[in-house]
């Protein structure tokens, strides 16, 4: 196990390296100056090329990423343009809020997840393959709106948006769950019907042994297998789809602050946002090789 996490470790150096040089051209290759955002475009060219140099804006492209490898190396991951204060400090400030919902959508994706791909498996297998189908299809962006008009406009029974309490997290967290659970119940279901025509399962009906209680005790935990490696990597991607989730429903977190970044084109801030993400992925990644490991002998070998 010991030896998987050091490889996995060492192979992403060179992944992350690429994320930063690849985040960092990526944001400098944005349409619009920053120093108009900054100063507007009626400033003099005077304070607009003090300005330029004072934040190293001068430079050319290749030193000024230089200079933003080595901050990173000793954790510093600059300064936004516009409110001045360190980027990590931001990302610190709003990621808690991020994890918060990034849990609610978890608990809505293993929930309806578990439950939809149980009955997928059995008697009801087309209709909830039709269900978990559309609801996979749907994307996030058109949940949020739907279920702000139902619940919190019509109904009146959630906020609208903010973060003031637990039930202000109900409406993001499903937002970002319910695709996730609709994904989990399908590979779920495929996973328990390959489990159902296994030889040892038809073995042990043969000796009279109870079909619930195979299913429980052999076929579920076969079938799970596949499942969880699939809810570490949709954890990972639930950071990308917070970021319009977050701007819907005015959550605090890292996708509203990187919203907020664009539309000032903070250069420092967009970076540090996206960087982050794309870390927070590769360690869900990882997190999903080890867990495949440590429930699958046959991985550790390989």
């Amino acid at each position: 196990m010991f030896n998987i996490i050091v490889r996995r470790l060492l192979a992403m150096v060179p992944t992350a390296l690429l994320v930063v040089v690849a985040v960092f051209l990526l944001i400098h290759a944005v349409p619009g100056d920053p120093i108009d955002a900054l100063l507007g475009e009626r400033a003099s060219v005077a304070d607009r090329e003090a300005l330029r140099v004072a934040l190293g804006l001068h430079l050319p492209l290749g030193e000024q990423l230089l200079r933003f490898l080595g901050g990173l190396v000793q954790g510093d991951w600059g300064t936004s343009l516009v409110s001045q204060k360190p980027v990590l400090g931001l990302l610190l400030e709003r990621l808690p809020a991020t994890c918060l919902l990034a849990l609610g959508a978890m608990a809505v994706a293993l929930s309806g997840g578990l439950l939809l791909g149980l009955l997928g498996s059995g008697r009801w297998r087309r209709g909830v393959d039709n269900l978990t189908l559309v609801l996979a299809v749907v994307p996030s962006f058109v949940w949020g709106p739907l279920l702000v008009l139902v619940f919190a406009v019509g109904l009146g029974w959630l906020p609208v948006s903010g973060m003031s309490g637990l039930l202000s997290g109900i409406l993001p967290s499903v937002t970002l769950g319910v695709g996730m659970a609709a994904v989990l119940a399908r590979m779920l279901a495929e996973s328990l019907q390959h489990e159902q025509q296994a030889d040892y399962l038809r073995t042990l009906l043969a000796k009279g042994g109870s079909g619930a209680r195979g299913l429980w005790r052999h076929a579920l935990p076969n079938a799970l297998l596949p499942t969880v490696q699939l809810l570490f990597l949709q954890l990972g991607m639930v950071l990308t789809g917070a970021v319009l989730t977050e701007a819907v429903f005015g959550w605090p977190g890292v996708g509203n602050l990187l919203v907020e970044a664009l539309h000032q084109r903070d250069y420092p801030v967009i970076q540090g946002c996206l960087l982050l993400i794309s870390l927070i992925y590769m360690v869900c990644v990882l997190l999903a090789d080890v867990v495949s490991a440590w429930l699958d002998p046959r991985v550790r070998g390989q």
